[in-house]
């Protein structure tokens, strides 16, 4: 709902109007009608929370009413792995050297560069505060939702997250 901007953080509206708005009407407990826009949200302090994101992820009405969107789709959903044999699997945290080896193995390393870019990613010590927010059992239902990513492109179980 939220794009970064510089140092500036500024309202997605389409996001609000599509996913936000919708978070909030139905977990934010809110009295009254919700902003219009989300700029108007925003001033007023009304922004979907982690937790109302985690329980729009968890609900099976979100998907009920239509697929996820492709930032929080299961890959496996969203490549079919296990239907398209795929030469190459690149990782977003390891987005450049897997970009500079894919262009050696397509022998184009010579004419083209990936362009380095800056860093978007998450701390650990921003995930643990994110996460201690949210129940152990809201955490594991979480899991199990996105466990086959997991295992099929070998990340390893959050025990951490999973059990505090």
């Amino acid at each position: 709902m939220v794009r970064q901007s510089g140092c500036v953080t500024v309202p997605n509206e389409d996001f609000y109007k599509q996913f936000g708005s919708v978070m909030l009407r139905r977990y934010a407990n809110l009295s009254g009608s919700l902003p219009e826009t989300a700029a108007e949200a925003f001033a007023a302090g009304i922004k979907p929370t982690f937790q109302q994101f985690i329980t729009y992820l968890l609900d099976p009405e979100t998907e009920r009413e239509s697929i996820f969107n492709e930032h929080w789709r299961q890959v496996y959903r969203l490549c079919h792995p296990c239907q398209v044999k795929y030469d190459f699997i690149g990782r977003l945290e390891s987005l450049e050297t897997d970009a500079e080896h894919l262009l050696k193995l397509l022998e184009v390393d010579h004419l083209l560069h990936f362009p380095s870019g800056a860093r978007n990613r998450t701390a650990a010590s921003w995930e643990r505060d994110w996460f201690a927010q949210i129940p152990i059992a809201m955490r594991r239902e979480l899991y199990k939702l996105y466990e086959p990513d997991f295992e099929l492109f070998g990340y390893p179980k959050p025990d951490s997250t999973l059990h505090q």
